[in-house]
């Protein structure tokens, strides 16, 4: 579950990272009562990167100009996504901006910390330049100033962006959190640093552990009847006429899927790709966040009488998608959805049967079976 920038800045915040003078924007009207003294810069809040160089982030001097720009970005696209949120926030002359991050590394099953000293947008072409340092044993100031060492940072510095990396790893860690980045961190003439931007992505299966996380996750846009923009770049939704909606993991899954619905006498409402064609490899947080955001998106469709999931797992096991059907199906009541049929492939697929079965979702390995049970609940 990914956050936007000014919620990732609130959890900065309670971990004493700086960040400047914000302020919430829903609509260019809200900047006749900005609190936060001009110049500021007035930033769109999507899910996406590029921001800066599509014209999602621009500055003001005053109250006419900010409002201006405000309409401007709220009707910019970017990446195919459109904000629904603004953040305005200080404006900051940096002398330097850094690069820094906490990820899961799942193929050592270790967190690893990330620095470079080419920060902001030169990051995506100075990757090869990335400083790694492993957390292999329990975590000391020792790996955030390994980090800072092997950045090539001095002096004071060394000491003070160390600091900002434990804050980091600590929230990292206190909140089961996939990600945690900071880019860039802005370095002032006068030594200050201050973090002008920043990401964190939720593990959405530990949520339960976090209702503060689960709280913002309600805060999160959703998505509005014919917004089909706001979906990620690699997500596709087709509308059709029939009422069986279709949500599987790879273009030619969902087409393949399409196909015998129709042969087995179904209508499809719409059909929903994921994404993941590439071995269907999805990291498991990205695969989890897109099935309730394509869940989400589908039951817009009035016409809906039931939903096929057809996923094939390989890095997500079975047992991990029923979890997330699970939350889903918590937050939605039955009179608020369509009844769910899913075809899984994977391990623990025993598992994810019982489970779902708890919650009156039929769960098949065979793909004409669940299409059966799908096409018979469409006319029922």
């Amino acid at each position: 579950m990914n956050l936007l920038e000014y919620q990732a800045k609130e959890l900065f915040q309670q971990m004493g990272i700086p960040i400047l003078p914000s302020q919430r924007i829903d609509h260019p009207k809200d900047l006749k009562g900005l609190k936060i003294p001009y110049p500021v810069v007035l930033k769109s809040q999507v899910y996406t990167g590029g921001r800066g160089k599509a014209g999602g982030i621009r500055f003001a001097e005053n109250t006419i100009d900010a409002i201006a720009a405000a309409q401007t970005i709220f009707h910019l696209s970017i990446k195919g996504h459109y904000p629904t949120v603004l953040l305005a926030e200080a404006k900051y002359e940096p002398d330097q901006e850094l690069y820094l991050a906490v990820v899961l590394d799942r193929s050592q099953r270790r967190p690893l910390l990330l620095g470079s000293r080419a920060g902001g947008i030169e990051v995506q072409a100075a990757v090869r330049h990335i400083q790694q340092v492993v957390v292999d044993e329990e975590f000391s100031p020792f790996y955030a100033r390994r980090l800072a060492i092997k950045m090539g940072l001095q002096g004071d510095l060394i000491e003070l962006v160390s600091g900002i990396i434990e804050k980091m790893y600590r929230l990292f860690a206190e909140k089961d959190l996939d990600l945690v980045e900071i880019n860039p961190l802005a370095v002032s003439l006068s030594g200050d640093v201050m973090a002008l931007d920043g990401k964190v992505t939720a593990n959405i299966s530990a949520l339960a552990r976090h209702p503060d996380l689960a709280a913002l996750r309600e805060q999160l846009p959703r998505p509005g009847i014919g917004a089909s923009t706001a979906l990620p770049s690699e997500m596709r939704l087709v509308e059709l006429n029939g009422n069986i909606g279709i949500l599987c993991n790879g273009a030619g899954l969902a087409m393949s899927t399409l196909d015998l619905v129709n042969q087995a006498g179904g209508k499809p409402a719409n059909f929903l790709n994921l994404g993941g064609e590439s071995d269907y490899r999805l990291p498991p947080n990205l695969l989890q966040e897109r099935v309730q955001q394509g869940l989400d998106w589908m039951i817009q469709n009035a016409d809906l009488n039931v939903i096929l999931i057809n996923l094939v797992g390989s890095v997500v096991p079975c047992d991990q998608i029923a979890a997330v059907i699970g939350v889903y199906l918590n937050q939605r009541r039955a009179g608020q959805r369509p009844p769910l049929v899913m075809r899984l492939v994977g391990q623990n697929f025993e598992t994810a049967k019982q489970s779902l079965a708890a919650l009156d979702v039929p769960v098949f390995d065979q793909l004409d079976a669940a299409i059966a049970r799908a096409v018979a609940l469409s006319k029922g």
